[in-house]
């Protein structure tokens, strides 16, 4: 009976080592997940104009890379994809900087302009602790974004998304 507990002990000792040694510490991801959402958008360039904006993200797991597009719509419309690079500052927030098109319908302005042209997005999500609810906020700078001129369009967007 005695050697059993040895054997029991010997064993349940060599099964907690194994366990301990197994186990690796945990990767978190911040601000993880992809999201669609809703806000105002206020164009600054040409006149400043206001309108409204769908924001969208889908978020590669296990890569700082996320794909975006942002519907503008104001005296005009416009869509801009883009791929932003994500740099978590804490559990629930990040800032990206993306780049892509803006591309812009009809001869109104939209927030970004009228014409297609490259820009850049930077911006900051933030996640409310215990909620699938993301608050959003960016700027769109698109260069070259007029057809009656070579002017630089700037807008200002925010809101509050969903996480799926």
């Amino acid at each position: 009976m005695k050697n059993l507990w040895c054997l029991l002990a010997v064993l349940g000792t060599g099964s907690l080592l194994n366990l301990a040694t197994s186990i690796q510490p945990a990767q978190a991801q911040v601000a993880y997940g992809s999201y669609v959402g809703v806000g105002p958008s206020v164009g600054l360039s040409d006149g400043a104009q206001i309108g409204g904006v769908i924001a969208f993200r889908y978020k590669l797991l296990e890569s700082p890379i996320s794909f975006r597009a942002q519907a503008l719509v104001g005296n005009g419309t416009a869509v801009v994809p883009t791929v932003s690079y994500d740099i978590p500052l804490n559990w629930q927030t990040d800032a990206y900087l993306g780049a892509g098109l803006t591309l812009a319908s009809g001869e109104d302005p939209s927030p970004v302009g009228n014409k297609i042209s490259f820009a850049l997005q930077p911006g900051i999500d933030y996640v409310v602790p215990n909620s699938n609810t993301v608050i959003f906020g960016n700027a769109i700078i698109a260069f070259d974004a007029y057809r009656d001129g070579s002017g630089t369009a700037f807008s200002l967007q925010g809101g509050v998304g969903l996480r799926f």
